[in-house]
């Protein structure tokens, strides 16, 4: 089948995903800001995927307002995953060079904070193959926005003018995205993702980007 475009995920897919560690000290250092001693499930409920209802129960707990909390949170995760980067313990996948090969418009969807998505396409020289890209601002609103919620997907669409795509992640919140934005989906096993359990089938999945060029052509 053909598409009228591609859309990634970022971490997972084109880029490592950061360290579990990394992560935590960001959100220990979040805390650390409010003066607030959290329990080892508060963390990790901080981490990665936290949903609204994460956020307002831990915040609860510390007395913290969620909306301050999480901007000083998330300005943490990015400026600790970019020290990873520039120190060059995260970096991108080897077969990236196949974004060349790609003559349909490409963009860029993640849940990783915008901030970061922009440092990581000027640091390795990804910006010149994607025509559109998101991550998400540092706000409330924008965790209820995140996938699976088709939110961004739409915006990335709309800003390529197309309505058919194939997205391709590395996460069952990814093809659940693609399916609520009416989306065919490609789940790419990267070695983190060797023993991932979906609970819902993606239209392809692959192991790695050159896989994805006769899928779209």
């Amino acid at each position: 089948m053909s598409y009228d475009a591609v859309l990634f995920d970022n971490d997972g897919v084109l880029v490592e995903p950061a360290a579990s560690s990394t992560l935590r000290e960001a959100v220990l250092t979040a805390f650390a800001e409010f003066d607030a001693e959290p329990d080892a499930d508060h963390v990790d409920a901080l981490c990665r995927s936290v949903t609204p209802d994460d956020l307002d129960r831990v915040c609860a707990a510390h007395d913290l307002d969620p909306a301050e909390f999480w901007e000083v949170r998330d300005g943490a995760a990015s400026e600790a995953q970019l020290r990873e980067l520039r120190a060059g313990r995260t970096t991108t996948y080897d077969d990236v060079g196949a974004l060349e090969r790609f003559e349909r418009p490409l963009g860029i969807v993640s849940s990783n904070q915008h901030a970061t998505i922009e440092f990581m396409l000027d640091h390795f020289d990804l910006g010149r193959h994607f025509e559109t890209y998101y991550g998400r601002p540092p706000t409330i609103e924008a965790v209820r926005q995140k996938k699976p919620e088709p939110y961004f997907l739409e915006r990335a669409l709309a800003d390529l003018g197309v309505e058919d795509a194939l997205f391709v992640g590395d996460s069952e919140s990814d093809v659940l995205a693609a399916v609520n934005a009416g989306l065919d989906s490609a789940f790419i096993r990267r070695p983190h993702r060797a023993d991932y359990a979906l609970s819902v089938d993606p239209t392809y999945e692959i192991e790695g980007l050159p896989e994805i060029l006769p899928l779209v052509e």
